[in-house]
């Protein structure tokens, strides 16, 4: 038997890690073999500015859902690569603006074919079994949980019980 699968909900986060991990790197793989040099972890901003003109560093920490020191880290590394610039807001000289150079505008040319093989490719996965079809509903449902279940709490109350009180 898998010890991944023996161990249930103790090793949820290792397992969902290590799917990650085998995800994302099978994505730059697609990449590195159509000689694009884009890594999976800037999809989010680039999705994100393929949408809109220009977004403040907060607002794409806020729509992605990491802190402001990852999306700041993360903008920054783009910067070298100059494939985003950052300008100072008009109206608030300390929000810092994020748009696309013409670098980056080029190369996400190349990547929206991409994007759409990647669609393609995992619809037909999820075609090609029922199961797969629930992953990313799934998914939510405990992200969205996980917002409002207060695990730690309860498993330290389990483990801590005050007497009379009924877990």
């Amino acid at each position: 038997m898998n010890l991944y699968k023996s161990l249930g909900y103790l090793v949820l986060g290792s397992r969902l890690r290590r799917m990650s991990e085998t995800f994302l790197a099978e994505i730059n793989r697609i990449y590195q073999n159509e000689g694009i040099e884009f890594d999976a972890s800037w999809f989010p901003v680039f999705y994100l500015l393929s949408n809109n003109d220009s977004l403040s560093i907060k607002e794409l920490s806020k729509q992605t859902e990491v802190s402001h020191p990852a999306a700041s880290q993360l903008i920054t590394n783009l910067k070298n690569r100059k494939l985003v610039e950052t300008t100072t807001h008009a109206d608030d000289g300390r929000r810092q603006m994020v748009q696309f150079t013409d670098k980056g505008r080029e190369l996400l040319k190349q990547i929206l074919p991409v994007w759409e093989a990647i669609t393609a490719g995992m619809n037909e996965l999820e075609a090609s079994d029922a199961k797969i079809a629930e992953i990313l509903p799934a998914i939510s449902a405990l992200e969205n949980t996980f917002r409002v279940y207060n695990l730690s709490g309860k498993v330290g109350k389990k483990l801590n019980p005050i007497p009379n009180e009924k877990l």
